[in-house]
């Protein structure tokens, strides 16, 4: 299943319907509603999905957004945050999400689960890797020091990860909705690359499943932390859906795939039909620039 997400034309539309239909109208039978899905989006939403013009494959938490907030904010409230209140926000966004995924019979939610409280060392490893300095004794250095830095200070952020999960399984499970865990492409961000495996074991349930972001991957491929198709590998008996974009090194992402440097044909053995493919693409691709990105893909994967 492919899909298109409403991230490249939510900003161009007031009317829900009209949006979709635009994704109707490049081919597309899904759409994603994505985390930027503005309120005043939903009775047009509705319309298009009652009368079947569309089909939804997959909600991006926060979906719709928060009332007062109009652009998209997926870490608006973190699943990780010392805070009670902003944890308390975060479940009860979500709890909306689900509630609402199950309206538009989507199967899945996105999300990120937020973030450990520490320096910011992916814009200036970013920066040095577009510079040719990855190979250098400091970028090492820094590398070692951000690796040491957030395996120590991560403990009480994943936990309280963990702590909020739990409490939203039993929605999930309650109204038939997976929960797609999302990797991200910050360094800082949570779940770590080494850390997915014992999410899904401790939190064990058939709701909660992997979701691959093929940009966000590569960039930490670009940036010496993974390498992407041993990753997707390691996480197959979870994967449920797939994030489709492509990225221009070292961290331009959300490009039409093929305008960049992820190698899909790698990735291909890891594909199945039954995984639900949502093209991502920034809003300032055009339209041709989206159909190229999206015939590429599935010239190497496949059609389904």
């Amino acid at each position: 299943m492919y899909s298109l997400s409403t991230c490249w034309n939510t900003h161009r539309h007031t009317d829900g319907r009209a949006m979709l239909l635009e994704i109707r109208g490049l081919g597309f039978e899904y759409a994603e509603l994505s985390h930027g899905t503005r309120v005043s989006l939903l009775p047009g939403i509705l319309e298009a999905v009652d009368a079947g013009e569309i089909r939804i494959s997959s909600l991006h938490n926060f979906c719709p957004l928060p009332m007062g907030v109009s652009t998209p904010a997926p870490n608006l409230h973190q699943f990780s945050a010392e805070k009670p209140r902003e944890r308390e926000l975060a479940e009860r966004h979500t709890r909306k999400t689900i509630e609402f995924a199950a309206r538009v019979r989507a199967p899945v939610v996105v999300l990120h689960l937020g973030s450990i409280d520490m320096k910011d060392y992916t814009d200036k490893l970013l920066e040095m890797a577009g510079r040719g300095e990855a190979k250098t004794k400091k970028y090492q250095s820094l590398c070692a020091d951000l690796a040491k830095s957030r395996e120590a200070r991560k403990g009480p952020f994943f936990e309280r990860t963990k702590d909020l999960l739990k409490k939203l399984l039993p929605e999930a499970e309650s109204r038939g909705i997976k929960l797609g865990i999302e990797n991200r492409q910050a360094l800082e961000e949570l779940p770590l690359e080494d850390d997915f495996r014992l999410l899904f074991r401790e939190l064990a349930s058939p709701s909660m499943v992997y979701w691959h972001d093929t940009g966000h991957a590569q960039i930490k491929e670009n940036l010496g932390f993974i390498h992407h198709a041993t990753f997707l590998e390691s996480l197959r008996d979870f994967l449920f859906g797939f994030h489709v974009h492509d990225v221009q090194f070292p961290g331009r992402d959300h490009c039409s795939p093929g305008s960049g440097g992820i190698d899909f044909a790698l990735l291909k053995p890891l594909v199945t039909p039954k995984h639900i493919k949502v093209f991502e693409f920034a809003p300032t691709l055009t339209v041709e620039e989206a159909k190229r990105g999206a015939d590429h893909v599935k010239r190497i994967w496949g059609a389904d």
